[in-house]
């Protein structure tokens, strides 16, 4: 049974986060509106993505600030070798021992502290869509199956194993054997709709059925900008954007349910704003590179929202 994180002290919220300072700058500038929608963001417990920066440190700093208000920070590990397959969010450990000592890191700034961690965002995924080379599959199996063993070794951690997200793999029965592969088995569950707009209740019936073939694996679902949806086809032609980018900065999306883990649902352990509102999925339709702050998506998905944060 998942011990809520929210019956203790919550999960963990940065005060000094892009959203928090931009909230800030805004206010001081008199922009009062603006800076008051960026505040839903901001006061929301938002994932931390940890990439090619040596993360120990860090991880030590959040994990540390955490502890001191009693609270669970959400960390991603991103930073697996042909990350995105050399898209927009290019990069990664250049092989696998670097990404193994990379883990390590991550790991010695825990330590013995709490942490929730997903794991490669698309890195299963990508194995199944086919983008990346047969001969990487092995050796990327083995560091996702490697990374969950020693998240797993931590008093407390829970870890868990993205599995994309229904509008791109359609059958979840085509993730069992890489997820096993990988060493769901040892982890705490899987991921879905990581960086995606899919509908809640659509993400966890696709959750539930890949569930049933994981021995009941539990899963965390990604909330943070799913509160309209996709785009869909006809919206995206009206825009002028190609089927093939529109997971990439869509107009018009709007902030999901706040991160919770009262889910009303035994299997679903949380609902997780793992990509951070308000930063850019890349260079495409408009935003900058990914990962970095922008604040006019960030007041859309605010303003857009239905949900009360």
């Amino acid at each position: 049974m998942f011990e809520s994180p929210l019956r203790r002290g919550g999960l963990w919220v940065n005060p000094d986060s892009p959203a928090a300072r931009q909230a800030h700058e805004r206010q001081e500038r008199g922009k009062n509106g603006d800076a008051a929608l960026i505040r839903r963001i901001a006061r929301q417990p938002v994932a931390e993505w940890l990439g090619p920066a040596p993360p120990r440190e860090r991880v030590r700093h959040i994990t540390e600030s955490a502890t001191r208000t009693g609270s669970t920070p959400v960390l991603v590990a991103y930073h697996i070798p042909y990350r995105d397959c050399g898209r927009y969010s290019a990069g990664g450990a250049r092989n696998p021992a670097a990404y193994r000592r990379w883990i390590e890191q991550i790991t010695l700034g825990i330590g013995g502290r709490e942490a929730i961690v997903v794991l490669e965002p698309d890195a299963v995924a990508q194995l199944v869509d086919g983008c990346v080379p047969g001969r990487l599959r092995t050796a990327r199996l083995a560091l996702l199956r490697d990374a969950v063993a020693m998240f797993a070794a931590l008093p407390h951690v829970r870890v868990y194993v993205d599995a994309g997200n229904p509008g791109w793999i359609k059958s979840p029965h085509r993730l069992v054997k890489p997820l096993r592969e990988a060493g769901i088995e040892q982890a705490d569950g899987f991921a879905l709709n990581v960086s995606n707009f899919q509908p809640t209740r659509l993400a966890e019936r696709y959750g539930h059925r890949l569930s049933a073939a994981l021995d009941r694996a539990h899963f965390v679902i990604d909330t943070s900008r799913n509160g309209k949806g996709p785009l869909r086809a006809r919206g995206a032609a009206r825009h002028g954007i190609r089927a093939r980018d529109s997971w990439c900065n869509p107009p018009g999306r709007a902030l999901g349910e706040p991160p919770s883990t009262n889910t009303g649902d035994p299997l679903v352990d949380a609902y997780l704003w793992i990509k951070r509102p308000g930063e850019s999925d890349g260079t495409c339709n408009g935003g900058p590179p990914a990962g970095r702050w922008w604040t006019e998506y960030a007041l859309d998905l605010a303003r857009n929202a239905h949900h009360r944060h």
